[in-house]
């Protein structure tokens, strides 16, 4: 197979941690899927006798504040991939300053996730944590990235420059299953900061969005207020949704929402951060 200069440069960056080991932070998501695939595709091509399943192993934390179907997706590519996983159980809410839903509510939610799996792969003599960070993010409010720095946590995506275009790029090259698969972002996101988050609510809301997603939308967040939902889909999506709405409106009723919108403005990622 025959690779770009970027896609050289991160084999080549992963390559040079591989012999002290690496903990991968693994979600099921396409970026940390890529860094996965690459990781294991090199331990593969390793001719020498080292014990290669003591160099990697995937970590992946589950969650209170995660979508449900995302651990499911985690175990399934592991096992594709014949990558040892390790799942963390985690409740993130026990902590006061997540549950109080501030604007660094992401720094203190990532802190303590990035923690626990320090802590785990001591276990394991693994010596770096990586994670699928790429380029992009740079660019958006994301406090939990730089409380990963803080811990030493290392994205080889962002450091060789990957943009999330090219992130899926090289997973189709590598015909990475979840390649074209929606970002599946905290469901704290779905609410606005300083506001009370009801935890019972979770399941519904993934719910309501699967069944937008079933309609052929793959971009889709119902964001949280109060009593009424604010649906964002991209833009193409708008007159179709509108179309379909109605025989959504139970669904949303049975969530506990009186009033169901669309935002004519489309999908955006980090809207509440507007």
């Amino acid at each position: 197979m025959k690779y770009t200069e970027k896609e050289e440069s991160l084999i080549e960056f992963i390559k040079k941690l591989m012999p002290d080991g690496v903990a991968v932070a693994f979600s099921g998501g396409v970026d940390s899927t890529l860094i996965l695939k690459v990781t294991k595709d090199i331990l593969d091509n390793e001719k020498s006798d080292i014990k290669k399943d003591l160099k990697l192993v995937a970590f992946t934390l589950n969650t209170i504040l995660n979508p449900k179907n995302d651990l499911k997706i985690a175990k399934s590519i592991c096992d594709d991939f014949g990558v040892r996983q390790v799942v963390i159980n985690v409740n993130e809410i026990i902590n006061p300053k997540i549950l109080s839903n501030d604007k660094m509510r992401c720094y203190y939610c990532k802190n303590d996730l990035f923690l626990r799996i320090f802590e785990e792969k001591s276990k394991y003599s693994l010596k770096y944590v990586i994670d699928g960070s790429n380029f992009d993010d740079k660019d958006n409010y994301r406090p939990g990235s730089i409380a990963a720095k803080e811990l030493g946590v290392i994205s080889p995506l962002e450091e060789c420059g990957f943009t999330k275009n090219e992130v899926r790029e090289f997973a189709k090259k590598l015909e990475i299953s979840v390649a074209n698969r929606a970002s599946a972002p905290c469901m704290l996101t779905r609410y606005p900061y300083d506001t009370k988050v009801d935890f019972l609510q979770f399941d519904k809301i993934e719910e309501l969005e699967g069944k937008i997603k079933s309609l052929g939308i793959y971009n889709v967040r119902v964001r949280v207020h109060g009593d009424i939902a604010r649906v964002e889909v991209d833009k193409d999506k708008l007159a179709f949704l509108a179309e379909k709405i109605n025989n959504l409106i139970p669904d949303f009723e049975r969530a506990g929402f009186k009033y169901t919108t669309i935002d004519a403005r489309g999908f955006r990622s980090g809207s509440m951060d507007e």
